[in-house]
């Protein structure tokens, strides 16, 4: 492994926003100052860019196995180091889904092949495994996936005993996706009677509707109250939700939220445009659900920023309402998404900091990640806020060879990304090698 000494750095950290050089020796950050020693090291002249902790994205979907022609271990981690992310945590509705140890253990294996980047896997709920959630090792995954809402597969839970075990018995952190499917159903046969068969992609917010996401998640952080639950509700989409979030510091908290940085970009207006290629769910919702949700960013009731990257063919996406599914390819853009706030004014450096690496690091308890500490992994980006770059789908590193973002000019680029003290990116091209470890918890 080579050592490396970043030299002209300002470094984003804790608050705070100072010149130095930061050395790497064996993947790990061995000092930050000024004038440190250079002998034997790769020098990397950071020419006054900000250098800051990776992204560490806790909610992403990379296919495998068995969705592998849509995007891999390989593929997607791989774009997310191109994007200045250097942790991911992947769902666990794959093919076959991760509903047992067996299951969980298999992808480690698979990652620890090929993964880019460092990573976790969610062990996810079913109606009938609530036995391995039980007994589920709290260092054996980044927590447990809840679907309270429709799902591929045996994956929604809507059992309500079954639900009322996991808030009580779950040994580690719960993270939810909350929809309630009734309410969608109900939402989407209303649609039938008006549309037929040719729904309009633009009516996707009104069938995964504002009530659908209120009832979901309201009930999620009612159990979560009654059993102190560890619970972190994912990409919330409504500023209705935010209600139910306290502002403030996280580490006070037992009930945290995310925003997903899609939902801070698009809003109902976009779909007119790009149709179904921003077709999610949740549903991408109102301008005024965007402006809040930013808002709830900057006061912490939002407290995590993450992707819910989900990447299909843009043959799957072509089809009509019914048959292009959701989910949108994200990872390779997410950094520079946030980072366009900073440009805006609404965002500083060291909230997109806190948001996309410190608070996940200390939300998950992550061993060693997620600042720029003595000791700590070298898990960096180096980050222009003078150099933008205009997005094309020609330029997409993931598998499935599009971005949602194509044509629009972001204000900033990522210039260099490593991955425990591994240099993946440099200079807009991959120097990929298998570099990501398995992510480690302070439980």
């Amino acid at each position: 492994m080579t050592d490396t000494l970043i030299i002209n750095a300002r470094l984003v950290n804790e608050g705070h926003i100072e010149e130095g050089d930061l050395l790497i020796r064996q993947g790990r950050i061995e000092a930050m100052g000024q004038g440190l020693p250079a002998a034997g090291c790769e020098v990397v002249d950071a020419a006054g860019r900000y250098l800051m902790p990776g992204m560490i994205d806790d909610q992403v979907h990379f296919r495998e196995p068995g969705l592998t022609h849509k995007g891999d271990i390989a593929s997607e981690s791989a774009a997310a180091v191109a994007g200045g992310i250097t942790s991911y945590m992947e769902m666990p509705n794959t093919n076959p889904p991760t509903l047992s140890h067996e299951a969980l253990e298999a992808k480690f294996a698979l990652a620890a092949e090929k993964a880019v980047a460092n990573y976790s896997f969610y062990l996810g709920a079913s109606n009938d495994n609530l036995e391995a959630i039980r007994s589920l090792n709290p260092q054996a995954a980044c927590g447990i996936k809840v679907f309270m809402g429709a799902s591929t597969g045996n994956m929604l839970v809507d059992d309500p005993k079954i639900l009322e075990g996991i808030f009580a018995e779950a040994p580690t952190l719960v993270a939810t996706h909350c929809e309630d499917t009734p309410t969608i159903e109900r939402n989407l046969q209303a649609m039938k009677a008006q549309f037929g068969e040719d729904i309009p992609v633009y009516m996707h917010p009104k069938i995964r509707s504002e009530e659908a996401c209120w009832l979901s998640s309201s009930l999620a952080v009612e159990l979560a109250r009654k059993h102190g639950t560890q619970l972190h509700v994912l990409h919330l989409s409504t500023a209705r939700e935010l209600a139910l979030f306290q502002a403030g510091a996280m580490d006070a908290k037992h009930i945290t939220a995310e925003a997903c940085v899609h939902f801070l970009h698009f809003d109902q207006g976009d779909y007119d445009r790009l149709g179904s290629r921003i077709k999610c769910n949740p549903a991408i919702k109102t301008a005024h659900d965007r402006e809040a949700l930013i808002q709830a960013i900057i006061d912490g009731q939002i407290d995590i920023i993450a992707t819910d990257h989900a990447p299909h063919l843009l043959s799957e996406k072509s089809g009509n309402y019914f048959q292009a599914p959701s989910g949108l390819p994200l990872v390779q853009r997410a950094l520079q998404v946030v980072l366009e706030q900073v440009h805006e004014g609404r965002f500083d450096l060291p909230l997109v900091v806190e948001k996309t690496a410190h608070a996940p690091a200390r939300r998950f308890q992550l061993r060693e990640r997620g600042y720029l500490r003595e000791g700590y992994w070298a898990d960096l980006v180096l980050v222009d806020m003078e150099r933008g770059e205009t997005d094309a789908d020609d330029k997409a590193l993931y598998k499935c060879g599009w971005s949602p973002f194509a044509g629009y000019a972001f204000r900033s680029s990522i210039a260099a990304t490593w991955v425990n003290g591994h240099l993946g990116w440099w200079q807009g091209a991959l120097r990929p090698m298998p570099a990501g470890q398995r992510l480690e918890f302070e439980r």
